[in-house]
C-alpha cells in the first residue's frame, strides 16, 4: 500500500505516459494519445473525480469549522470518500482496454491498495475510524487527488498551467510521508481489534483444508512498506528533477 501513497507523482490516467510521470516519464518518446471519444470520456472522468475530491475537501473544512476540532472528521466525509476512491477502479479498466498507456498490473496494485485500506481496514474495523491517523491519510489523499486529476484534465486539453505541474511534482515531498504514516498508523491501530474478532481469518479444520490469518496478513503489508517506500520516494524525487528542469529549460528557449 505504500505505492498507493505515491499517487502524487506516479499515477497515469490518459495523458500518455503511464503512472510513472503521466507523460513526462517516457522521456523524449511520445506515445500516441487516445482518440477523440476516449479523450472526451477521460476528460469527463477526470473532471468528475476532481470535483469529487473537492467535495471531500470542502466536507472536511466544513466539519472542522462546525466542530471546532479535527477529531473524528472521517464520519463527515465517509460516504464520498468511499465512493470516489472506489471509483478509481475504473482506472484499471482504462489501462486494460488501452485508452491509457499504463501497466495494468501496476495500476491494479496502486488502486487496489487504497481500496483495501478504505474497505478492508477502515470500514471493517469501526474502532479505528475515530483515530487521527485516518484523518492524516485522508488529507494527504485529498490534496494529492485534487492535484492529480486536475493535472490529467488540463493535460488532456493540452493546456497545463505550470502551477499545477509544479504542485504535482513538488507537494508529494510532504504528502507521501504524511499519507504513508497515516496508513501505517491506521493498520497498526486496527491490529488488536482484528486479532480479537478474528476478522476475515479462516481457521482449520475446514472442508477446504485452508487457513488464513488476516492479522498476520496486515503485519506483512506493514512490513512491505520498508522496501517500497524509499524506492518510490526517491524515484519521485528523480522524476521531479527531470520534469521540472525540462520545463525550466523549455521556458528559456521561448
Amino acid at each position: 500500500m505504500a505505492a498507493a501513497a505515491a499517487t502524487a507523482a506516479t499515477k497515469g490516467n490518459g495523458v500518455g505516459g503511464g503512472r510513472a510521470g503521466a507523460g513526462e516519464a517516457s522521456g523524449a518518446r511520445k506515445k500516441k494519445g487516445p482518440g477523440p471519444l476516449a479523450t472526451a470520456y477521460l476528460v469527463i472522468y477526470n473532471v468528475v473525480m476532481t470535483a469529487g475530491w473537492l467535495v471531500i475537501a470542502v466536507g472536511l473544512v466544513r466539519a472542522y469549522l462546525a466542530k471546532g476540532s479535527y477529531h473524528s472528521l472521517y464520519y463527515s466525509i465517509e460516504k464520498p470518500l468511499k465512493f470516489f476512491q472506489t471509483g478509481a477502479l475504473l482506472e484499471i479498466l482504462h489501462c486494460a482496454i488501452g485508452i491509457v498507456p499504463s501497466s495494468v498490473v501496476l495500476t491494479s496494485f496502486q488502486v487496489m491498495s487504497r481500496v483495501f485500506l478504505i474497505w478492508a481496514v477502515t470500514h471493517s474495523v469501526k474502532e479505528v475510524q475515530s483515530e487521527d491517523s485516518v484523518l492524516l491519510f485522508v488529507i494527504a489523499w485529498t490534496i494529492t487527488e485534487i492535484i492529480r486529476y486536475s493535472f490529467y484534465t488540463f493535460s488532456l486539453l493540452n493546456h497545463l498551467p505550470y502551477l499545477i505541474k509544479w504542485a504535482r511534482y513538488t507537494l508529494f515531498i510532504v504528502l507521501y510521508p504524511m499519507g504513508v504514516s497515516g496508513e501505517l498508523l491506521t493498520m497498526y491501530a486496527a491490529l488488536p481489534f482484528v486479532r480479537q474478532a478474528g476478522l476475515y481469518s479462516i481457521s482449520l479444520p475446514n472442508k477446504y483444508n485452508f487457513s488464513f490469518d488476516y492479522y498476520a496478513f496486515l503485519i506483512l503489508i506493514m512490513i512491505s512498506y520498508i522496501p517500497i517506500f524509499p524506492q518510490l520516494y526517491f524515484h519521485m524525487i528523480h522524476q521531479r528533477r527531470k520534469v521540472l528542469s525540462h520545463t525550466e529549460e523549455h521556458k528559456k528557449f521561448e
